[in-house]
């Protein structure tokens, strides 16, 4: 059969018709003997398996409906609710003895201002205070210092010695006398603006006329001994999971960078998210009790009841085995393969190989994630696995419901930056160019939002 160029890839069509898509591309070995035919077993043998990492996380976002085609600026702006009740971080000025009633807290110019004159705080969980005094005088700011001095309300002071160290201080409320004023000075809105960056990736392959034509012995699919079909196919593989990684462990540039790198942008990328806003898990997850602590800190963050579990061999392992030691004990149920997966929807979970449990009213399905047992990619590496939770957040700007975990690609006016894909040369049906050759490039436009990443948890050595 005649081969068209250039090649229309419309996936409705079955493999056969499709010889010539990026999927099915190879390059030429100098191993084939064009001299003495040998006793040829032609099938490719996949040494290390399908080595091919998008899919996963990409994946499940196409699975939970989480990509959208609608970036038209250079980043995309979203909104994200702070805590409606905030505790003032700060530092003591100087050890406050037991029965001490008065203490001074300062507070850098990195930490929020929280207090106000006559709020009470918990002092160190048993004991309360009254903010007497602020200096400045009045401040609530977020970005000076300030000394907030801090009487007991008992005549008896601390009832213990509290340590020169940062903490804490929840805001119970506030107390004051017959005929005052208002509070002085507000707080202000519990809404955070954030943006993220887009990433620009590209890829390239290039095949001679001379190479276009030569016919090799070991079938590349489908009948296909054209070698250097391969080697576009591994371009397109590799292009695409370069675009996943970068949208994993891309970091938002801050560098002054020069020569090549002078005026590139980035995306902050999902595992960075967590590392900044999130949960980080340290160490292995290998028993109940480490399960129980996670809980317990998503818990606190108010957090999804059902999460994708995306994690190692070894972190998969300890799991199975927790799992199964526990199976029908109380408070812990196992599930099959994608049961109650994803909202109830049969099948789903299964497309993609999870394993259910639930576990103090959360259902985490497991799943194994070839990015981090590559040796090549991040098997070695401290990430161990992440926690995804399986939901929607409302955009407290908007009102409209968001995924938590969103793929947003560059796309306006029928021109997508998803996936850009063209060819350039003077051989096989294309001439755009006078070079004897032809070049297959690649081109995406993406970033990933993580919304509510506090709820998000990453799993690291």
């Amino acid at each position: 059969m005649a081969n068209s160029f250039p090649p229309v890839y419309n996936d409705s069509k079955p493999a056969v018709f499709r010889r010539l898509s990026p999927e099915k591309y190879t390059s030429l070995g100098d191993y084939i003997d064009e001299i003495n035919a040998p006793d040829n077993r032609d099938g490719l043998v996949k040494t290390y398996g399908y080595q091919q990492i998008s899919g996963g996380l990409t994946g499940f976002l196409s699975l939970t409906g989480a990509i959208r085609a609608n970036g038209t600026a250079d980043e995309v702006q979203y909104w994200e609710e702070n805590r409606l009740h905030q505790a003032q971080a700060g530092t003591l000025s100087a050890t406050a003895a037991a029965a001490a009633t008065t203490l001074v807290i300062k507070k850098a110019s990195s930490d929020a201002s929280v207090l106000r004159l006559n709020d009470v705080i918990l002092l160190y969980g048993q004991d309360r205070g009254i903010v007497t005094a602020i200096s400045p005088t009045g401040e609530v700011s977020n970005t000076a210092t300030a000394d907030y001095t801090i009487q007991t309300l008992s005549s008896t002071g601390l009832t213990a010695s509290a340590a020169t160290t940062a903490t804490t201080f929840p805001v119970i409320g506030n107390l004051f006398k017959q005929g005052s004023d208002q509070n002085d000075g507000y707080l202000e809105s519990n809404v955070i603006k954030r943006t993220n960056k887009y990433n620009i990736i590209k890829e390239v392959f290039k095949v001679t006329g001379s190479q276009a034509t030569n016919i090799g012995w070991v079938n590349v699919g489908n009948g296909d001994y054209r070698w250097y079909v391969k080697g576009e196919m591994d371009t397109r593989a590799r292009f695409l999971d370069k675009r996943e990684m970068m949208m994993l462990l891309g970091e938002d540039v801050t560098a002054t960078l020069t020569g090549a790198g002078a005026s590139v942008t980035a995306g902050e990328g999902y595992f960075t998210a967590i590392e900044n806003r999130g949960i980080v898990h340290d160490g292995i997850i290998s028993a109940l009790t480490g399960m129980d602590t996670m809980i317990e800190n998503l818990d606190k963050n108010g957090a999804a009841p059902e999460y994708a579990i995306y994690c190692n061999t070894s972190q998969g392992f300890k799991i199975d085995d927790f799992v199964a030691s526990l199976n029908g004990a109380a408070g812990f149920t196992s599930a099959t393969n994608g049961v109650t997966a994803f909202g109830g929807r049969d099948g789903d979970g299964a497309d993609l190989g999870f394993q259910s449990f639930t576990r103090g009213g959360y259902t985490f399905h497991k799943h194994n994630w070839k990015l981090l047992n590559d040796p090549t990619l991040l098997a070695g590496s401290e990430y161990l696995g992440v926690m995804i939770p399986m939901t929607t957040v409302v955009d407290p700007k908007t009102g409209f419901r968001a995924a938590a975990l969103e793929l947003n690609y560059k796309d306006t006016n029928g021109y997508s930056r998803e996936l850009e894909h063209w060819m350039t040369g003077s051989i096989l049906g294309v001439n755009n160019t006078n070079v004897d050759n032809l070049q297959f490039n690649y081109r995406s436009e993406s970033t990933l939002v993580t919304r509510a990443a506090n709820q998000h948890v990453l799993i690291t050595l």
